[in-house]
Parts: structure tokens; sequence; C-alpha cells
């Protein structure tokens, strides 16, 4: 089996490159490396998810990758307190010199899905690795909804032909309020609370 994104370790030849992201008034330059998602720049789901979401408080960034959400919500306001994790921990690896580089002070850590995380969090902010399938993504839907503290919010982005209006059936199933926050290019960015 090909390795993915959602690797744990990936193995794949090291390509480091350094990308400029502008996210609106802030510019960052983010060290990206082969075997993590999105190498070459933010991608469009992630920059809609960025957009949509209304933050503040104890944030978690779900599936951080190279760090571009948390870091960028840290900031945009550095009162915020921010965890990143990832399952790949190149990626991981990746957050933390990117957080350390940028001068914002965030928590990353690598495990699978909350493995690593400590807490409860007011803000969940997840780009989910559709290709891992729907049984990983839901569990993450189902242990966000068990790490959220009273009125916190899932917020999630997901194609509409990656699943979105199935995956919004098993949102409201487990107990979820789920609105279209908003919608970009096919992304569906969901509100959950």
């Amino acid at each position: 089996m090909s390795e993915h994104y959602y690797t744990a370790a990936p193995t794949a030849a090291h390509d480091l490159r350094t990308v400029k992201v502008t996210w609106k008034d802030l510019t960052v330059a983010f060290d990206t490396d082969a075997g993590v998602f999105s190498k070459d720049d933010l991608d469009i789901g992630t920059r809609a998810l960025l957009d949509a979401a209304e933050v503040s408080g104890r944030i978690l960034d779900l599936g951080c990758g190279w760090g571009p959400v948390g870091i960028f919500l840290k900031k945009q306001d550095p009162t915020r307190e921010l965890v990143l994790t990832d399952v790949n921990t190149r990626a991981a690896d990746l957050a933390r010199k990117n957080a350390q580089r940028c001068g914002v002070d965030v928590t990353v850590v690598s495990g699978d899905g909350f493995e690593a995380v400590e807490g409860t969090f007011d803000h969940i902010l997840t780009n989910p690795p559709i290709r891992a399938g729907k049984e990983t993504i839901y569990r993450f839907f189902a242990e966000s909804k068990e790490r959220l503290n009273a009125g916190g919010v899932l917020w999630i982005v997901i194609r509409k032909q990656q699943g979105a209006p199935s995956a919004v059936k098993y949102l409201e199933s487990i107990g979820f309020k789920v609105t279209k926050a908003a919608h970009e290019k096919g992304f569906w960015v969901l509100k959950c609370e």
C-alpha cells in the first residue's frame, strides 16, 4: 500500500521547500515537505475553513499538517490558546518548526486523532483526511464532540463530492446542530454546535 499524508511516519524522500502564504493581512513563509498534505500551498478547502471559522478561547487544529490554520489563528489573535495535532510525525515536526520560526506560542503534538491531545476546547477545526475513510473521519467527529466545552463548535471543511451530505447526516445523528457556514468551489464549511 502506498503512503498518504495521514501515514504516521512517512518514508518518502524529503523535498523540503518554503512556501509563502497570505491569508487576510498576514503573510507567512512555511516550510513544507514531501509526504504531507498540500505541500505546495494552502489548499482551497483549508483557506475556506480559515475564512469562515469564528473562533476564540482554546482551539484545536485537528490534522494540522504543516501548521497554517493554527499558526495563522494565533498570529491573528495572540490571546487564543492553540493546540495542533497530526498523525503524521513529519507534518507535526514541520508545524512545530514553522510556529517557532513565526514566533507564535502554540502546542504541537503527534498522534492518531486525540491520542496525544489533552483537555477540552472551545473550538475544533479540521480538514479531515477523507482518503483515510469514513470510519476514521467519523471517529474524529465523535471524539471531537466529547472534547468540546459547553457551547463549543466543531468546524469542518469537506468537499460535497467527497461526502459532505452524508457527513452532515452522521453529525446530526450524534447530536450536533449543523449549519453550512460557507461554500467555496465545491467545499462546504460546516459549523457543528
